[in-house]
């Protein structure tokens, strides 16, 4: 279990998602960096849509009150345990007592914390989603604050060989927590902050917008505006318009779906996005490339290069088989004497 003793900007319970309820008008939430919140699972010995604790920009101080293993991927949001530095992107055995905090975000801007076994709350509708705005899922359907408790699930088969490894290898020491001596290779993560542009394809109504908004699009950079959430990011820039009015009939909406309302300014779609939507779409965000776009801060500028729905595929299909490489490379560290 964990007491929260700060709750921080925003922190709260996810999973991948709540997917089969959006023809009743209910959204899909979830985390929005799937990838590291699917890394971070691994490296605790979950299932890889095992509930994370999504940590925003000013992140929380937590307490353990039990031993457990952890690890935090994503933003690097300085992260410390009894004021010492850890390791993103590594497994760590933190020992009862111990406190969590987290600093200045140096990269990125949402944090996954996984422990072993996930997070013992409630299934709503399939999923452990935190639907904010509409009070469901997740720690009681809210953010989590100062004063709440969250208790572990059972730990799996493979959670518990990692915890008897770094408990014998910590049995001796002093220091409140233990890093595991491997990692996830840095070279072998994708870009999630930093990149040149993140990449998309043409949205279904591309060629309703005019040459120029076309080649702006493109060639322009955005801002990310301070009236970005969860359910879209706002940009600042050359406002895109269409070659003639148009008045279009609401279809789905997915995760990365960039629409333009009638301002001109486009709004990125991610994880609570709304079910459908009446707004031009002029791209979609590449799979690959959401985590690029979901840890973007405010103020911070972002470009756009198109790819082609053959390539989207093919950078999709190699994301995946890394993620089976790294499973398996993690079951084989797990199974080392």
């Amino acid at each position: 279990m964990i007491k929260v003793l700060k709750p921080g900007l925003l922190t709260s319970i996810q999973d991948l998602g709540r997917y089969g309820y959006q023809k009743y008008g209910v959204i899909a939430s979830g985390v929005m960096d799937p990838f590291s919140h699917r890394v971070a699972n691994l490296l605790v010995g979950n299932d890889e849509n095992c509930p994370t604790m999504e940590i925003s920009l000013l992140g929380p101080v937590i307490e353990f009150q039990q031993d457990a293993i952890i690890s935090i991927c994503g933003g690097n949001l300085t992260p410390t345990i009894d004021y010492k530095p850890i390791y993103m992107w590594r497994t760590i055995f933190v020992k009862k007592g111990s406190e969590l905090r987290f600093g200045p975000a140096e990269t990125g801007c949402r944090a996954y914390l996984a422990v072993a076994g996930g997070f013992d709350i409630p299934i709503i509708m399939d999923s452990y989603s935190t639907y904010l705005r509409g009070e469901i899922g997740g720690y009681h359907g809210r953010a989590l604050q100062a004063g709440d408790e969250v208790a572990f699930g059972d730990s799996s088969e493979r959670a518990n060989r990692i915890m008897d490894k770094l408990v014998k290898a910590n049995r001796d020491s002093s220091q409140s927590f233990m890093d595991a001596n491997w990692s996830v290779a840095t070279e072998m993560l994708p870009e999630l902050t930093g990149r040149s542009a993140v990449r998309v394809t043409k949205g279904r109504q591309y060629e309703l917008f005019s040459e120029e908004s076309q080649k702006q699009f493109q060639a322009e950079s955005f801002r990310v505006s301070t009236q970005s959430d969860r359910m879209g990011y706002r940009l600042e820039g050359p406002a895109l318009h269409l070659k003639e009015p148009e008045e279009l009939i609401s279809e789905a909406v997915s995760f990365g779906s960039v629409q333009v309302p009638s301002d001109g300014n486009p709004i990125v779609l991610l994880a609570d996005r709304q079910t459908t939507g009446g707004y031009p779409k002029i791209a979609q965000v590449a799979t690959v490339d959401l985590p690029c776009m979901a840890q973007l801060k405010p103020g911070e500028a972002v470009r756009f290069e198109f790819i082609n729905h053959s390539e989207a595929q093919r950078l999709y299909l190699a994301r995946e088989q890394y993620m089976r490489s790294l499973k398996n490379g993690i079951l084989l560290k797990i199974g080392r004497n």
